[in-house]
Parts: C-alpha cells; structure tokens; sequence
C-alpha cells in the first residue's frame, strides 16, 4: 500500500455560535454507504448485488437531492431507493434471482436478520462486513482492499493507488477476492463468543496496516499520507462503536489517536521529517492526547494486557513527557518486554534496543542491535541501520556509523527519509570531491 483517496472526519465541526450546518451529499454518503452495503448484502446475500445497486441508490440522490434537499433520514432514502432496484433486477434476472435465493438460505441459517427499527432501517451491520473482509482465508492484501473498498467507501482507482497498482490489477484483485467470498460460502455474520479471540485480530490488523502506511509511508515523496491515517482510524472509530467491550479493539483506537497526535509536528514546512525530539510538542493535538489516554486505561483494565494496549501504553508515555529527558524510559523499557513476550518479533526487539539506549547508554543499545544481525525481516527494514547509525555516531565510531547511514539510504523508501539519511551522513563524514556522496 502507498496511497489513497481523499478523506476528512466523520462530521464537519461548527465554530461556537452558529447553527450546525445540514448534512451534505458528501459527508452523507461517506457516514452511509458502508452501513447501506452491508445492510444489503445481509439481506440479498450478494456483494456484487449490493455494491451495484448502492452505487445506484447513490446516483439517484445526486439527483434528487440537490433539488429536493438532503432527506431527514438520507440512510432510509438510501436503503429503500437500493432494494427497490435490487428486486428490480432480480425479477428481470431470473437465474440470478434463483442463485441468490439458494445463498441467501444460507445467509439466514447463519445467522437470522435482524428486524428494521422504527424508522425502517436496519441495524449496523458493518461489523458483520469488517469480519467478512478480514476472513482468514482471504489473501492479506486482499482483506485490506476488501475493507477500503466496501466500508472505507473507496473507489477501485484509489485502492489502485494505495497499493501502487494499475487499477485494472486493483479490480482483478478486488474480483477474485468476491468470487472467494461466493465460492467457499464465507458466511456474512460476526464470529460467536468461541470464535471471536481468534478473528479479531486478523480485523485490528488489517486497520493497522492501514493506518501505519498512512502514518509512515513506505514510498513516495511524502512522509505521511494522511488522508489513509485519517481513513483507518475512522474505520477504528466505527469499530470500537460496534465492540466497545472489547479492550483490544479500545487499545487499537488508543494507539491510533496517540500516535496520530503528532502528525502536524512530524514534518516541517517543506515537509522534512522531524525526529522526535526535535518536534514542538505545542502543535501536537492534546484533545486527541487525552482520548486516547482515557482508551489506553480501558484497554488495560480487566484482564491481561494485549499488543495494542500495550503499544498505546508505550504511545501515550511518550506523549505525556515534556521531552526527551523527561520521559520514562523504564517504564517503556519494560512494556517493551510485556510486548515481546506477547508478541515476539525483531521488530519490537528493536525498538526496545533504542528504549534501552535511552535508559542506559548507546553502548547497551547497540549491543542488543548487533545481537538481531542475522534477523531477515531486519535486512530490508531501512530502520534498522539507521538506529545503528545514531547510537555509532553517538559512541564517535564516525566512519562505522556512515557505513551504516548508507546502508539505511539504500533501503529508505520516502524522500523525505532519504533526505534525513543524507543530512546525518554529511555529520560523520567529510564531503566527497567528486559529489557523490551519500547518493
């Protein structure tokens, strides 16, 4: 994944004082459309069907709407307007039809619809399409299209563009992943209380790996693309709505909203990378801060921890300290080795090698990096060497840490990292006469 399409909140802010603004088309569609999918292929068993005929529904609003105005209920509007040309459709395709009786038997022995409410609109049935995208037997990439698609709302072409693919490629992916749904009867519905700690972290995970190419990106000319950030952790939002007991999902959130605070700190005006403990801690969103604090304790309470929480743990001490001098190492340190002991991996490993760094000296630090040189998911991890780099630069081992600063460059993936990379080697090496340093 390298980029993605457009995105903002939920729902406009009004400035104190005025009257909130009605609903626009767009922010309409953006709060409905995922629910208005899943309602429909909860109910025709189809997502080829519901995926039409909501892009149907919404033609027909950018119509009507424009003229008659936003409707009190636009997800009712919507919904009715979809069924209508569902049935429509089926009764001009009778084989289809047919085919779709025979899954939708299955849909309902599955699980039973549940009944409309008042206002003639079904319950949320997003959560039943976020488990239904991340189903195990789905390819990885495949899941997190899936979920771009249908419940991020996302085109064909701007998932192309997230995963730096032709979109015709994008739409062969999107295509097979379907016919794997209809083919091996992957049923929509949310996995039982038995089932439920194994699947949901295949759900978190996709969200993850969204937001962290949003927050980081692996190629590109920027550092951040924001607009994915922003996209997976309102898909966050909306699963913590629909499993707010469930503490992982919290310590996801958390981990999101702490770890997003700092976007507009993270880069300067011509978009460089900041370090973080060159960043104006003023620009990062306290509001956000406080949030997502609040979720890291619900995370942490009632049981034992889980990888999120305790990442949001880890996030939310680097966000309370005034600086680098005042963070609590220690304590990070050791949430580091709760981490490693619920998820072992080189990566965390290395993190924890900088936070030891921290705490106890360069010295310490880079033992325990020189102790993960022989780790494969570390040699084209560009981090890496670029951690061996600070803490050689930091020991005066100048000519060692530009070996190692090169080697990061090699591997950096955004120019605003390669542009970093090539500042930090113009600090441990003179300039080469004939200018090709560092390229």
């Amino acid at each position: 994944m390298r980029d993605g399409g457009a995105t903002g909140p939920d729902t406009p802010v009004e400035p104190p004082g005025r009257s909130p603004r009605p609903p626009t088309v767009e922010s309409v569609f953006r709060e409905e459309r995922g629910r208005l999918l899943a309602s429909l292929v909860r109910q025709f068993g189809d997502l080829d069907l519901a995926e039409e005929v909501t892009s149907e529904a919404v033609e027909a609003a950018l119509v009507h709407w424009p003229v008659e105005g936003v409707p009190a209920r636009p997800g009712a509007w919507l919904l009715t307007t979809a069924r209508r040309k569902a049935v429509d459709r089926l009764r001009r395709d009778q084989a289809y039809a047919a085919r779709l009786a025979l899954l939708q038997v299955e849909v309902e022995r599955a699980s039973p619809a549940p009944p409309a409410d008042a206002d003639g609109e079904l319950p949320d049935e997003r959560l039943q399409m976020f488990f239904t995208c991340a189903h195990p037997a789905l390819a990885a990439e495949a899941r997190t299209a899936l979920i771009l698609r249908c419940l991020a709302g996302l085109t064909t072409p701007e998932v192309a563009r997230a995963f730096v693919v032709p979109p015709a490629t994008m739409a062969q992916r999107i295509v097979r992943a379907k016919k794997k749904i209809r083919e091996a009867r992957i049923p929509f519905r949310v996995p039982g209380a038995d089932e439920l700690p194994e699947r949901l972290p295949g759900v978190l995970q996709v969200l993850y790996s969204i937001f962290t190419e949003g927050y980081a990106a692996s190629s590109g000319p920027r550092l951040q693309r924001l607009d994915l950030a922003e996209e997976a952790l309102r898909l966050a939002r909306i699963l913590h709505r629909l499993l707010p007991a469930e503490r992982e999902v919290s310590g996801l959130l958390a981990l999101m909203l702490l770890t997003h605070a700092r976007r507009d700190a993270r880069t300067g005006p011509a978009g460089e990378l900041v370090l973080l403990d060159d960043q104006d801690r003023g620009r990062w969103d306290h509001p956000m801060i406080a949030e997502g604090r609040d979720l890291v304790l619900a995370a942490l309470t009632g049981g034992p921890p889980g990888p999120y929480g305790v990442q949001a743990a880890i996030a939310a001490l680097h966000d309370e300290a005034s600086g680098l001098a005042t963070t609590d190492w220690p304590q990070i340190v050791a949430l580091y080795d709760v981490l490693l002991a619920l998820t072992p991996s080189p990566l965390v490993e290395l993190n924890r090698a900088a936070a030891v760094a921290m705490r106890d000296g360069p010295e310490a630090g880079l033992t325990l990096l020189d102790e993960l040189a022989g780790e494969p998911r570390l040699r084209g991890h560009h981090p890496y060497p670029a951690a061996r780099g600070d803490l050689l630069r930091r020991l005066g081992r100048l000519p060692e840490a530009a070996t190692a600063y090169r080697e990061a460059l090699g591997l950096a993936g955004t120019e605003p990292e390669r542009t970093h990379l090539r500042n930090k080697l113009t600090e441990v090496e003179p300039p080469d006469p004939a200018g090709t340093t560092g390229t």
